[in-house]
């Protein structure tokens, strides 16, 4: 009798879960391919957040030569979905949710002595999400140690604006932004410094950090915010830069 594999933990459920190549026959749909869940969180872990392979196997407890197997099928049929131009699924496998009580963070991507560690930052005002990523003349930054917040601290961007924020935030070594409206530039800045991005955001800056380490925020991936040459009188804070955008 083959023996069960063990669940493997996966710290981040994918957004999109169903992908389709533009132009593809729609006849060819029931040829689809499959990713695995767990084969999804080896593509997250190794290529998106840059772990090796030994600390993604601690990561998701599981051994090595499992996440060198993991990774090699998921790039097998990522390949095969852009050359072939079928439609994809991420769906099924053998993983569990991880919690903070485990030792796993949902997003961080830094060790030490053996903890989870990482940080999060939030655009700041008056204790609240500011709407408006590229205005942001503060952030609060939080150090978040396996899924506990020890320490916040309310840091000035000096001025600076829109993409240069995406540095700004790189050299503080922080791993996730929460705020409430950005433009495209700024997120495209973002994804290249590697920083994970939870906009539409709006409420009490802590809480919106607890409720993120405990896999509750409410946000919208789908917020923007169009405008950013603003005219004498129009202020994001009071346009609200939020779910609905700024226009």
């Amino acid at each position: 009798m083959a023996r069960p594999s063990k669940p493997r933990k996966v710290c981040r459920m994918p957004i999109c879960t169903r992908f389709f190549a533009g132009g593809a026959d729609p006849s060819a749909k029931n040829q689809g391919l499959q990713l695995s869940i767990e084969e999804y969180e080896i593509i997250r872990l190794l290529d998106y957040q840059g772990l090796t392979q030994q600390e993604a196997a601690a990561w998701m407890g599981t051994g090595r030569t499992t996440v060198q197997a993991l990774y090699t099928q998921a790039r097998r049929k990522l390949a095969r979905f852009l050359v072939e131009g079928s439609s994809l699924t991420i769906d099924g496998g053998s993983y569990q949710i991880c919690t903070s009580s485990q030792g796993c963070l949902r997003n961080g991507n830094h060790s030490r002595k053996g903890e989870y560690f990482m940080k999060i930052a939030v655009t700041y005002e008056n204790g609240e999400v500011f709407q408006h990523f590229g205005h942001s003349s503060q952030f609060k930054v939080y150090e978040v140690e396996n899924g506990n917040v020890i320490s916040s601290e309310i840091v000035d961007t000096n001025g600076q604006g829109h993409g240069a924020l995406a540095g700004f935030l790189l050299g503080g070594g922080v791993d996730v932004l929460i705020c409430g409206g950005i433009g495209g530039g700024a997120r495209n800045a973002l994804a290249e410094a590697g920083i994970e991005l939870y906009p539409g955001a709006t409420g009490n800056a802590d809480a919106q950090v607890e409720s993120f380490l405990k896999g509750q925020l409410v946000y919208n991936p789908d917020t923007v915010c169009s405008h950013h040459s603003h005219e004498e009188g129009h202020s994001c804070g009071t346009h609200g830069c939020g779910s609905e955008g700024c226009h």
